[in-house]
């Protein structure tokens, strides 16, 4: 996977397939966090902090951006 940040969040080149995707910010930040070695609930409860919202929706929607990057074979869940 090549990866480049830009400023509306990370575009993802999958080598093995040659598909390109777009991660908004949010879903940078889960990367970034993942790569990192951060646990999902780790990056949770920082997006939770940071939009002010609900913990228990940040965990649903990091669990999602995880299934979507994982389903692309981008990330091993």
């Amino acid at each position: 996977m090549i990866s480049t940040d830009t400023d509306d969040g990370t575009v993802l080149l999958n080598e093995r397939t040659g598909q390109y995707w777009q991660l908004n910010n949010t879903g940078a930040r889960v990367l970034h966090g993942l790569l990192d070695g951060q646990e999902a609930v780790g990056i949770a409860a920082e997006l939770a902090d940071r939009y002010s919202i609900d913990l228990q929706q940040a965990e649903r929607d990091v669990t999602a951006v995880i299934e979507r990057l994982s389903g692309a074979k981008l990330v091993v869940s």
